[in-house]
């Protein structure tokens, strides 16, 4: 399995994700969207790092359950309740993000939402992973 991130330099520098992702392998992991859901169902922290912690935990969880790992993912979409608030804090997020998925980043997107499933969540993040 390989993943090639492609950050061409005619487009704006890719801080924190990369512009495109070509995914070579055999088995193709989709990830259920994950928000910061304990093991009882119930939205823990009040924050978004706290939350964004425990939702990225939790999709890195599923997909090591799948047999993969943080450098497996070819692409995540992160649905904020406050993209202000999200800007505000990317450099926070971005540790965060490298503390438990490392630097080879998916490509990604972030994107503004009313509302999540359940009202308390305030970023929930879904995506897929290429595996061997």
């Amino acid at each position: 399995m390989s993943l090639d991130r492609v950050n061409p330099a005619a487009l704006s520098p890719a801080t924190g994700f990369s512009h495109a992702v070509v995914a070579t392998g055999s088995r193709v992991v989709f990830l259920a969207g994950q928000t910061a859901l304990d093991a009882d169902g119930k939205v823990v922290g009040d924050t978004l790092p706290g939350q964004f912690r425990t939702a990225l935990t939790n999709l890195l969880a599923a997909l090591a359950a799948a047999g993969g790992s943080p450098g497996d993912l070819a692409r995540v979409t992160v649905y904020a309740t406050d993209v202000e608030d999200y800007r505000v804090r990317a450099r926070e997020l971005g540790a965060i993000w490298r503390e438990l998925a490392g630097r080879d980043y998916p490509a990604m997107a972030v994107i503004g939402v009313v509302r999540l499933w359940d009202a308390q969540a305030l970023v929930e993040l879904d995506g897929f992973a290429v595996l061997e």
